[in-house]
């Protein structure tokens, strides 16, 4: 399934780019931070942008992957709004909410989160870096949970507070 979640979002991600790499290098970082949760994780990392960055709808990744995993894919996929700030607000929100077995969603935004800042440091993107400082503290009340991925958070704190 890992292999279909991959190849799926590699090829709705066309030739979309993450900084100067091709989107699938962003999507493999991803998974691999998630991967130690199992396979469902890397799966969910690999279609975690689909929906907000693709033509791709719900629907579409419910009849390959199953509701499971198309219910934590809309988690995790921005709500609409004209700014990012307005977008994130709502999207947090919608997070918070989160509960039970779909809490992997957070897990795999968190895992998504610690690529972004990785990816920020070995660039020296300060702007974004910065950016996601700004955001932690209404990002962690969100999508924390205590003792889901305890590591995983751990490197976000030391990369927001060094």
């Amino acid at each position: 399934m890992r292999d279909k979640a991959r190849s799926f979002a590699i090829q709705a991600h066309g030739d979309q780019r993450y900084g100067s790499f091709p989107y699938s290098v962003h999507l493999d970082e991803v998974a691999k931070i998630a991967s130690e949760y199992g396979e469902e994780a890397e799966v969910i990392a690999y279609l975690h942008d689909v929906i907000e960055d693709t033509d791709v709808r719900a629907e579409e990744i419910e009849a390959s992957f199953g509701e499971f995993v198309s219910r934590c894919v809309s988690i995790l996929s921005d709500e609409p709004g004209e700014t990012r700030k307005i977008r994130k607000s709502a999207t947090y929100q919608k997070m918070s909410r989160v509960s039970g077995s779909e809490e992997l969603a957070l897990l795999v935004k968190a895992a998504d989160r610690l690529a972004n800042m990785r990816a920020c440091l070995r660039s020296g993107d300060e702007e974004f870096l910065n950016m996601y400082r700004a955001e932690h503290e209404v990002f962690r009340k969100s999508a924390y949970r205590p003792n889901l991925c305890e590591s995983i958070w751990s490197e976000i704190e030391a990369i927001q507070n060094a």
